[in-house]
């Protein structure tokens, strides 16, 4: 079907239809903007709403339960789905609004031209049409005035009272519109010929083909707007996989809900440690009966307020083995809310853990950070053209000091933790031991440093020795006592085991004094309390380290899979075990990665 030959009357028509169709197209380009904008404003409302039910800093406490954890990967998967939403709007904007835009100034372009040459083809015809139109009235005009000049010359010659030369200028006259009237007529078909091959020329050939352009230009418009519409859907659909990643996500954060664990964390949250008030006393009536009673109510009353607050009645803390080469200064017990004192034994923990973990995780790092600046200070030593290695000394000074401070404050936390554990685990004092108000007796002292006293009984079998012989080339090993090693008397090799050994033949042969044996400061009751070692937790080698024989250290391989039975005291060293022998020893610390069972559970 063709325009040109069905629609060759219907020039006014096309004109209005073409100029009709890029109207729509025009809509349609308004309607995928309009479109954009709401894809963009319902993307900001979804952030928005996002953004305002995240959860306040004064909230974090409250989303370690599965239901608040499960919101908060909901809130994050909506977010996600926002961001789809606007890159629906933009692609949307980028891929169909601009070259919609684009196509229909082109469209508006071409239409223009097309009419214009349809105009010009147009007046062509108008004006042969025109020059028909007087050429045949020019024909019938000189037709009429030859008719009439005929008509006078026949009434001359009739009538006998002309002269004869009136009838002959008649009859001249006569010829002469009568040769006029000829001209006319074959100008007027002449005419006539070139108007009628014009006009066959115009609606079989011209016109045809500006129709032809013109249909050629709106199948254009239909067929963009067709892929535009198409292009809208694939815009749609790409999308649609990371949408249904979201609703997956969303899935699955509401099956992750465990009502269980959250009551389970209902109990660890609030549960204080502290064990049942007792029964009431009976009270007599008489004044006699209740002065005798007046004791035990005493008591229970102290008990109470004992078992409420832990700092009221908190055990003493055994100084450990590395206190004996430490000043008072240093031992000195936390005061105030730093050590949790306020809180109850099992929140305590919880806290000391807590930081515990942060801390290391800070000795980590500033370790890390000192082995960076011992490479670069060992590359300017071997080239100074790189740099003076003086520039890094203070550095190296500074990160030296921060992670002594670390360890001290790690070490002080290490030992309040120990000291909350044995009072959360401890079982509750007979109420006869409470009454008389007796002090833990040297047995529950001892007990409650079992973390001490392993490593004091540990390092008891260490041997002498005059530095650190580690042949390892990894982290913290073979620098200043500062970047890993305890050559300044605090490692396997150093010469504490000398002093340890010397202690241990001096009360071999009985040099101590029995009665002034005080469990919380005593060394060869710390020397001496030798038990079976559990696991702390375990570690993986980073690095292979040889041992250097003496039979302190213990070899271990890359990879390799040990039991951890002390943690490091802030020496660089931890002590492990192969869990398929009983092979025990030290190890420096920067070589392992270790996960303590108690991290592990929280």
């Amino acid at each position: 079907m063709n325009w040109g030959t069905e629609l060759w009357d219907q020039y006014d028509n096309l004109a209005a239809h073409t100029h009709k169709g890029i109207e729509f197209l025009d809509k349609y380009g308004n309607y995928v903007k309009d479109r954009c904008a709401i894809e963009l404003e319902y993307a900001g409302k979804l952030r928005r709403l996002v953004k305002n039910y995240q959860p306040k800093r004064k909230e974090e406490d409250e989303y370690q339960y599965t239901a608040c954890k499960a919101f908060r990967q909901l809130l994050q998967e909506l977010g996600d789905f926002a961001g789809q939403r606007e890159v629906v709007a933009e692609n949307l904007q980028s891929n169909v609004v601009r070259e919609l835009h684009l196509l229909a100034k082109e469209l508006r372009e071409e239409r223009k031209q097309h009419l214009n040459e349809g105009s010009k083809q147009m007046a062509v015809l108008s004006t042969a049409v025109g020059s028909l139109e007087r050429a045949r009235r020019s024909y019938e005009r000189a037709a009429r005035e030859s008719e009439r000049a005929l008509d006078v010359f026949q009434k001359a010659d009739a009538d006998f009272n002309l002269s004869r030369a009136e009838v002959e200028k008649q009859k001249i006259n006569m010829k002469l519109r009568s040769q006029a009237c000829e001209e006319a007529k074959q100008e007027y078909m002449d005419q006539l010929r070139k108007t009628n091959e014009a006009q066959r020329q115009h609606y079989e050939q011209r016109l045809p083909h500006v129709f032809k352009q013109l249909q050629d230009l709106d199948e254009k418009r239909i067929k963009n707007i067709k892929n535009f519409m198409l292009s809208s859907v694939d815009v749609e659909r790409k999308v649609f996989p990371i949408i249904i990643q979201c609703l997956d996500g969303m899935e699955h954060a509401a099956k992750s809900i465990n009502e269980k664990e959250d009551t389970q964390l209902v109990i660890e949250r609030y549960k204080s440690g502290f064990v049942p008030p007792e029964d009431f006393r009976f009270e007599a009536a008489s004044g006699a009966d209740a002065t005798d009673a007046a004791a035990p109510h005493a008591t229970h009353n102290h008990l109470t307020a004992a078992r409420g607050t832990v700092s009221g009645n908190r055990i003493k803390k055994r100084g450990g083995l590395l206190s004996i080469f430490s000043s008072n200064k240093n031992n000195l017990s936390v005061d105030g809310k730093e050590d949790y004192s306020d809180l109850p034994p099992n929140q305590k923990k919880k806290k000391l853990q807590a930081k515990v973990h942060e801390l290391t995780k800070q000795v980590g790092q500033e370790q890390a950070a000192m082995e960076g600046l011992m490479k670069m200070k060992g590359v300017y030593e071997t080239n100074p053209t790189l740099g003076d290695p003086m520039t890094v000394e203070g550095q190296l000074n500074e990160c030296c000091d921060k992670l002594k401070k670390l360890r001290a404050q790690l070490r002080k936390y290490e030992e309040l933790l120990t000291e909350a554990n044995n009072q959360v685990c401890a079982p509750p004092i007979h109420p006869t031991a409470r009454t008389n108000g007796a002090a833990p007796t040297q047995a529950t002292s001892i007990g409650s440093n079992s973390e001490s006293l392993s490593r004091s009984a540990s390092e008891s079998s260490v041997s002498t020795g005059t530095g650190c012989t580690g042949t390892g080339a990894g982290p913290g090993v073979g620098g200043n006592s500062c970047a890993g090693g305890r050559a300044a008397g605090g490692s396997p090799e150093s010469g504490l085991g000398g002093e340890l050994a010397a202690a241990h033949a001096d009360h071999a042969n009985g040099d101590h004094d029995d009665n002034d044996h005080d469990p919380d400061n005593d060394f060869y009751a710390d020397y001496y309390y030798e038990a079976d070692l559990q696991p702390l937790g375990y570690c993986k080698a980073l690095y292979a380290f040889e041992a250097n024989g003496t039979g302190s250290t213990m070899r271990m391989e890359c990879g390799e899979q040990l039991l951890v039975l002390e943690t490091d005291a802030g020496d660089g060293w931890t002590r492990v075990r192969r869990s398929n022998t009983s092979e025990e020893g030290f190890v420096p610390t920067t070589y392992i990665a270790t996960t303590l069972y108690a991290d592990a559970h929280h």
